[in-house]
């Protein structure tokens, strides 16, 4: 399978890096910080959705502002401290496109996720992040803002994602979709294309735009 696109949007954790442990880490001491039970905060779906939106389903309304900067705040300290890792795939993927046709549209505040880029080593020339948006994933707002900067149809579009949320978002953004089964299960993504990692695809640039294709 061969998919041609124009321009790549990224999803951040889960598919570029994972934080898993840190997000782990940081949330369990920031539910203990703020009383929310075990029993309340495993009710609560964290994994691609902005924290702000988090902490509102767990925390009466005027104490939102102050709990989401004290989760940020944990969670960029966290990032030296084994907080972020390449997963496979991403460095030769992302070296073999221009910078001009991907962007990273992640549901992280900017701070943090140019905390953990940067960690890294990888600087995108385009980063949507939850401070740019309304309204977050599953909401197709993000990936098409995304589209908006680069300067490309949303037909022409494909995004990767490894939660079932992002790959909503991009199906209503009218993307094609390629799931990362890093986080989830394959049969628990709906997405055009469903593989293991970054390792498992190839990009050739071409005058057209690129072709993504799966490596035999």
């Amino acid at each position: 399978m061969t998919i041609h696109a124009q321009a790549l949007l990224f999803d951040n954790d889960g598919t570029l890096v994972s934080s898993l442990g840190s997000v782990e880490r940081c949330w369990t001491r920031w539910a203990r910080e703020y009383g929310i039970t075990a029993e309340a905060f495993g009710r609560v779906e964290l994994h691609g959705r902005p924290a702000a939106e988090i902490v509102a389903d767990l925390l009466p309304a005027h104490v939102v502002p102050e709990a989401v900067a004290r989760v940020e705040q944990l969670e960029v300290e966290d990032v030296p401290h084994g907080g972020v890792w390449l997963l496979p795939g991403t460095r030769d993927f992302l070296d073999a496109l221009p910078a001009e046709r991907w962007a990273v549209v992640t549901s992280a505040t900017r701070r943090l996720a140019e905390a953990r880029l940067d960690a890294v080593g990888i600087l995108p020339k385009t980063l949507i992040a939850a401070d740019d948006i309304t309204r977050g994933k599953p909401d197709p707002e993000p990936y098409l803002l995304a589209a908006r900067r680069l300067g490309v149809d949303p037909a022409r579009c494909v995004v990767f994602e490894d939660a079932p949320a992002g790959l909503q978002a991009g199906r209503a953004a009218g993307m094609t979709t390629v799931a990362l089964a890093t986080t989830h299960r394959a049969e628990e993504l709906d997405a055009d294309l469903v593989v293991e990692d970054l390792s498992a695809l190839s990009a050739l640039v071409t005058d057209a735009g690129v072709e993504i294709s799966v490596r035999r």
